[in-house]
């Protein structure tokens, strides 16, 4: 330098001309000299030699900055700021420091972070950070091309989209192999710091998977959400230590312990943030403003998986401020294609699929909720979240792996939905009967359950645009309706017809089924529009029963529709008959009304057959003819203000006729057993004069 210095200005610049074309080699020597420089420092335990350890150059330099107040923070955790709380993308790989103290050396497992930090911020409730307008791309074979970890590395499984109805989760997990970790994680009780309560964890967790289902799982039972903490953002703090000394968190709080506890434990773990489907969300909403939920993606089999401890936890009502530990195993290694459902990271190569979505496609798709593959469903026909009625109509199947039992609710009730059940699923057509935006939830659960409850499964929004006012569900519709798997399991078999709607032109119409053993059953008609009635209406049913085989006739007593209910139970249990089986009756034919059949008595017997006359009114000063099958009878007699008696024929009927001009009641009696005493089977009302 003091060469330089004591040449002119002319003389220097020739020099540097001179010198220019050799720059290149001095920037070399420069990069080697300071790989050299770093390679003094050790990377790991094994390199730790006893004695002092010498700290490099480029620790003095940073320390020494430190100590000016310019250095930057090296375990930085992410901290709630007002509306908003920092992330970072760095890479959590486990370090170490070395502090020399006299003769001995103290190594510290810690998170290696990068000195040179990109900060990114998001909000739980909506803020001025928008989302690029991301379309749809293809996601295979991308390149780390941010800050090492910012991105999945090549060798990443990407998996398809729309699911493939394999697996649930992305490694292949028996739950059953964690019975004992999990009942040993939910009991550990370490609060005085995260590296304890790694420690303590780590006792029963020996492999890597071990060791993050172990962490999940204390923090899903440990951890509960700080509802009083959602209102008050700028009071929350999302730092690890924090939150397990309080036990509460956000959802930064909680994927902030989990990614602090797996640096501790070896594993690597990034905190993702983006946008949820979670509490408040609706079909249709759009999602603006900064991210509003964070989660987790560890490391594990050369693969990085999604998780949620949060949503794993429980469920949390902001607007009541409370909590409810419910345990949610779904969203543990969730599968890309399902996590996909509610959880959009801002960076779109997160979403670890194949060929990524666009937000727009996120917020058009429909929320799946985590019950919806708990209860074994697999999937829709309308996969969007939004959906338009046809001629007044919106139809939706719901496929599952085995039979499941559901309700469906227009607008919180159980009114203008009908619902028929298949062994794969469930199919829905709702008849809205107003114009406008209406909501369609559906509940579901399996149909071997013992719970009384149903899941919330599913939700769309309905735009209604007509209304189909000559098709209307009759209110004590019971759903579901038409056989199903679920009548035969009630007892009714090979019922017929097969569908659950029964278009008739003339008012009548015939149910056939086959009844298991020992079950008694009835049916009744129902309508809230009918002026007759419910007793009346079910006297336009007759029941007749030949061992096994039931056959129901119906006559209408007018137009309109009308719900069949056939009810039953065994008759060796107690307590009442429930719905076995339900039907839809439509009949337009507006002069259609036909009167009852006739008042049958308890003496009526399954082998009983009714042949004529069949209408429970009698026209007055009329010869009628009576024909009936009743095995196992002495005598019969039709009374009338006198008495009359039907013969045998030799095909086995009673008949014989009978004038109704001497009463407004005429009587069938039968006597049995050859007691010569008669009762009362039958009953007809003869019409006025």
């Amino acid at each position: 330098m003091a060469f330089h210095d004591g040449l002119s200005r002319t003389q220097q610049i020739l020099l540097a001309i001179f010198c220019f074309p050799l720059l290149p080699f001095y920037l070399c020597y420069l990069c080697f000299a300071t790989s050299e420089e770093d390679k003094g420092q050790p990377d790991s335990l094994d390199q730790v030699e006893e004695g002092t350890v010498q700290q490099s150059n480029r620790q003095r330099r940073l320390a020494a900055r430190a100590e000016e107040g310019t250095g930057q923070e090296i375990n930085e955790n992410p901290r709630i700021t007002g509306h908003a709380a920092e992330t970072h993308n760095e890479d959590h790989l486990p370090g170490v420091t070395y502090e020399p103290k006299q003769n001995q050396i103290t190594v510290e497992i810690h998170p290696r972070h990068s000195t040179s930090r990109s900060k990114k911020k998001f909000s739980f409730r909506k803020g001025i950070q928008v989302f690029p307008e991301w379309t749809g791309k293809d996601n295979e074979g991308f390149q780390d091309d941010g800050e090492k970890g910012s991105k999945p590395s090549k060798g990443q499984v990407l998996y398809d989209y729309p699911w493939d109805k394999s697996s649930l989760k992305t490694l292949p997990i028996d739950l059953t192999q964690f019975k004992e970790l999990d009942a040993y994680a939910s009991k550990v009780n370490v609060r005085n710091s995260v590296a304890n309560l790694v420690s303590a964890l780590l006792q029963k967790a020996h492999s890597d998977l071990e060791k993050v289902r172990a962490i999940w799982m204390w923090i899903c039972r440990h951890i509960e959400y700080d509802v009083e903490g959602y209102h008050n953002l700028d009071k929350v703090s999302c730092e690890a230590a924090d939150v397990l000394r309080s036990g509460k968190g956000v959802c930064a709080g909680y994927s902030g312990l989990f990614e602090e506890m797996c640096s501790i434990a070896g594993i690597q773990c990034k905190k993702l943030s983006g946008y949820a489907k979670g509490a408040g969300y609706k079909p249709g909403n759009v999602f603006k403003g900064a991210s509003d939920h964070a989660w987790n993606v560890v490391h594990l089999d050369g693969s990085w998986h999604l998780l949620d401890s949060t949503w794993g936890s429980g469920y949390a009502d902001v607007d009541k401020k409370s909590f409810a530990f419910r345990y949610n195993e779904f969203y543990f290694l969730t599968h890309p294609a399902l996590f996909i459902n509610d959880h959009f990271p801002e960076d779109h190569s997160w979403q670890l699929l194949k060929r990524t979505l666009s937000l727009q496609q996120f917020e058009r798709n429909v929320w799946y909720k985590s019950a919806f593959y708990s209860v074994g469903l697999t999937g829709t026909s309308t996969a969007t979240s939004v959906i338009e009625t046809e001629n007044g109509k919106a139809t939706v199947f719901i496929e599952s792996r085995s039979p499941t039992l559901f309700l469906c609710k227009l607008n919180g009730a159980n009114e203008h939905c009908f619902m028929n059940l298949q062994r794969n699923g469930m199919t829905v057509e709702v008849y809205p009967q107003e114009v406008g935006t209406h909501s369609l939830d559906i509940f579901a659960k399996p149909s071997r359950s013992k719970e009384d409850n149903y899941s919330h499964v599913v939700e769309y929004s309905l735009v209604c645009q007509s209304v189909d006012k000559n098709f209307c569900l009759p209110k004590p519709l019971i759903q579901p309706v038409g056989p199903s798997w679920q009548s035969e399991e009630k007892g009714i078999l090979g019922a017929s017809p097969a569908s659950p709607i029964v278009h008739t032109d003339d008012g009548r119409c015939i149910v056939t089924f086959t009844r298991s053993r020992d079950l008694d059953l009835f049916a009744t008609l129902d309508s809230e529009a009918s002026s007759t009635s419910e007793d009346l209406r079910r006297r336009h049913i007759w029941t007749t029963r030949q061992d096994a085989h039931v056959e129901l006739k119906i006559q209408l007593p007018h137009a309109g529709t009308f719900a069949l209910h056939i009810w039953a139970k065994k008759a060796s249990d107690p307590g009442n008959s429930h719905c076995a089986l339900s039907y839809l009756l439509f009949c337009p034919n507006k002069s259609v009304l036909w009167p009852v059949f006739p008042q049958s008595y308890t003496n009526w017997e399954d082998a009983f057959e009714l042949m004529a006359p069949v209408a429970g009114v009698l026209p007055a000063n009329h010869d009628v003819t009576f024909k009936l099958k009743l095995p196992g009878v002495d005598e019969v007699s039709v009374e009338c203000g006198n008495s009359r008696q039907l013969t045998l024929s030799e095909d086995g009927f009673w008949e014989g006729t009978c004038n109704t001009s001497c009463g407004p009641r005429v009587t069938v009696m039968i006597s049995k057993n050859g007691s010569h005493s008669f009762w009362a089977l039958l009953d007809y009302k003869v019409e006025s004069h």
